[in-house]
């Protein structure tokens, strides 16, 4: 294969790029990035000398168009989008511009091209949430009801990638998957925010919903779900992606103070923030019957493992921190829930 993959400086998009040069050696890998606060270049440097890196963004036409000819790609893996919840809050126009708009632009520049695939990462949040006392779960049929722009955004963009496989063929699938976790996420999402405060012995940030639940999945098994898809799924096909295994933000907190040997007497509730979704859990029978894909890291295991990671990588955390935009906590004392006075 030839891949374009977007939002390759990302959390997700750097392990897939180097996930698939590991185990494709042969296949070309283009990276694109626009390189905003989470983007972060050197997540790529042990595989740089091997994968051409394009600082652009997924909304240039122009640009996406040019790379995609000048190195003959036949397969786009989009991993681009503004992620963070909290900051959709603050700004959510710019995940409309991203998210929607965005893939929209790639969409069309994957159109005039001709490419044989055009895969699209999507979440579980796009379908809403689940109440915290049942035994429901989310499947491929499952109607979209998101809650928050950036849920909103992320399934504007699902049905742009839908409209336009059913409009122009574009032979296209998506993965909707529960909350990653893993080496080089932004030190603003919640494990690797909790580890890194706890390293320093600063409290952690819990919302006061603490026995809200997500499921988690390692990134490694993400992305050997989405080779199976590029490798075996079937156009037009959506596939939930998950590990069936729910933590709530309280038991994280536990488990990364367990893992540094820091007392639970760090844990410090704040404010909710603003549509907080309770619980998300999928259905992946369909990946697991149809391709064989299952997870292969136990989460326990695999949060271990991602702790010391971040332990043993302050050189790489470190210098990320102060760029994240916003404070978590700080709803109830700015009127646009950003980062409150100090």
């Amino acid at each position: 294969m030839r891949l374009l993959v977007t939002g390759a400086a990302g959390f997700i998009g750097s392990n897939f790029v180097r996930y698939w040069v590991e185990r494709h050696p042969d296949d070309l890998v283009v990276a694109l990035d626009v390189l905003t606060y989470a983007g972060n270049r050197p997540n790529l440097a042990d595989v740089e000398d091997r994968v051409p890196f394009v600082h652009g963004d997924i909304g240039d036409l122009d640009l996406v168009a040019e790379v995609l000819a000048e190195h003959q790609l036949d397969v786009i893996v989009n991993f681009a989008a503004e992620s963070h919840n909290s900051l959709a809050i603050l700004d959510p126009a710019r995940f409309f511009r991203t998210n929607v708009l965005g893939t929209q632009t790639l969409a069309e520049a994957a159109r005039r091209h001709g490419v044989s695939r055009f895969h699209h990462i999507s979440t579980c949040e796009v379908y809403g949430d689940l109440p915290l006392d049942s035994d429901e779960v989310f499947t491929e049929e499952t109607a979209y009801r998101p809650r928050t722009p950036y849920n909103a955004s992320k399934a504007g963009a699902d049905h742009a990638v839908r409209a336009y496989a059913e409009t122009f063929g574009l032979p296209a699938t998506i993965t909707n998957c529960c909350n990653n976790y893993g080496p080089y996420q932004f030190p603003e999402k919640v494990i690797p925010l909790f580890t890194a405060k706890a390293l320093d012995d600063q409290p952690l940030p819990l919302y006061a919903s603490t026995q809200n639940r997500r499921e988690w999945l390692h990134v490694d098994d993400h992305c050997r779900a989405v080779e199976l898809v590029l490798q075996h799924g079937e156009v037009g096909e959506t596939y939930n992606v998950g590990s069936g295994v729910e933590a709530s933000i309280e038991e994280i907190a536990d488990a990364v103070l367990a893992a540094t040997g820091r007392p639970s007497t760090l844990k410090e509730i704040v404010p909710d923030r603003p549509g907080h979704d309770r619980r998300y859990l999928l259905d992946s029978s369909k990946i697991r019957t149809s391709l064989g894909w299952e997870p292969t890291v136990p989460f326990a295991e695999g949060l271990a493992a991602t702790v010391a990671w971040y332990a043993a990588h302050r050189d790489w955390w470190e210098p990320l921190r102060d760029r994240a935009p916003v404070l978590e906590g700080g709803w109830a004392t700015s009127p646009r829930g950003g980062k409150p006075s100090t």
